[in-house]
């Protein structure tokens, strides 16, 4: 028998977003990570805010619903807030009613500035690193750096000093035949992006370069960094980041062949860290001699290593940090962390999945 074509919507609803979401859906083991790290930032947040005043949106929901931005490469927030109105899974891991009001994305936005800074993603990175500590290496580390598009075009590098051919019809501007560096230009739009290029013959372009340490057991990250783009920022970062490392024994670190230089091996060696590194034997000495590659744990460093990519290849498709949106390096900074943090989310599921 045929059904009727009953176009007159239903009143009411008596099943919850909780029974409408699949008991094996991948999102339920995410959401009950979160719910036990946001209760344990809760002090946190109570510190942020004033007792007095108009309610702001509650920032346990403005964490849960960036996070569900990064996971669903959702491109912009007014388009979050559009899924809010009619995605029943969105509601059910914000935590909002099927019948619950959606904020403006004006408001989303201002409220999520006010909130969101580094010590907070930072807080939250932390957290999480805490729960997948049974899953992680404590000797075997990687290291590597890549570069994050910043938003902003190179019309908007611009003279320091103010000087050069003024911009023509529609703000285009003219800089052929004109030498732009980074000591004597700076971008109008986003002043703390460096006109880089990480190698030879491909284009500069404004940016921001992203660290990670990665331990070689499972891929998990265990420390982000954001700095300016230059020649140096990776092994400087590299340096930061592994003083994370507990002391007391001997790890190895491994490292693609920028970091093959004889003041980093030797900074790495004082620290009783044993420099897996790619070896870069063009028109040079390699710093890593034999003493390290003999052994057959420097082979297998150099196969886990290209793990790190997998980290940057996720985060840069589905989190959306190929081209930033967000200008200024605090901003990013916050972002590049809060976005390792969602990776880690991601394969902290799958790893306790298959436990």
């Amino acid at each position: 028998m045929r059904g009727d074509d009953d176009l007159q919507d239903g009143m009411f609803s008596y099943i919850s977003p909780e029974k409408r979401v699949p008991a094996d859906h991948p999102l339920r083991p995410i959401r009950k990570m979160v719910d036990e790290i946001l209760k344990e930032m809760s002090p946190k947040f109570a510190r942020l805010y004033s007792k007095v005043g108009r309610p702001s949106i509650a920032p346990e929901r403005l964490l849960r619903s960036l996070l569900l931005q990064v996971f669903y490469s959702v491109r912009s927030e007014r388009m979050l807030i559009e899924q809010l109105q009619y995605n029943l899974l969105f509601r059910w891991f914000v935590g909002m009613e099927m019948d619950e009001a959606v904020w403006n994305h004006a408001v989303y936005s201002k409220n999520r500035e006010r909130l969101l800074n580094e010590e907070i993603a930072e807080s939250f990175f932390q957290r999480v690193l805490e729960r997948a500590k049974a899953y992680m290496s404590d000797e075997h580390f990687t290291v590597d750096g890549t570069l994050i598009e910043a938003w902003a075009s190179h019309k908007s590098f611009r003279p320091k000093d103010g000087s050069g051919k003024p911009p023509g019809a529609g703000g285009d501007v003219d800089f052929r035949g004109e030498k732009r560096k980074n000591q004597t230009h700076e971008s109008t739009s986003d002043p703390d992006a460096r006109l880089f290029t990480k190698s030879s013959g491909s284009q500069a372009k404004l940016s921001y370069m992203g660290h990670v340490l990665m331990e070689n057991r499972n891929g998990l990250l265990l420390q982000t960094f954001l700095s300016e783009a230059s020649g140096r920022a990776e092994r400087d970062a590299a340096l930061l980041m592994v003083e994370a490392i507990p002391a007391g024994k001997r790890v190895t670190l491994g490292g693609d062949k920028n970091y093959d230089t004889q003041e980093f091996v030797r900074e790495l060696r004082v620290m009783n860290i044993t420099p897996h590194l790619a070896q870069n034997t063009t028109n040079r000495r390699s710093a890593v001699d034999e003493r390290t590659t003999r052994h057959a744990g420097y082979e297998v460093s150099q196969r886990k290593r290209k793990r790190v990519e997998q980290s940057f290849g996720w985060m840069k498709m589905i989190g959306m940090l190929k081209k930033v949106k967000l200008r200024g390096i605090d901003k990013v900074g916050w972002l590049f962390t809060f976005t390792g943090a969602a990776y880690n989310l991601c394969r902290l599921r799958n790893l306790m999945a298959g436990t």
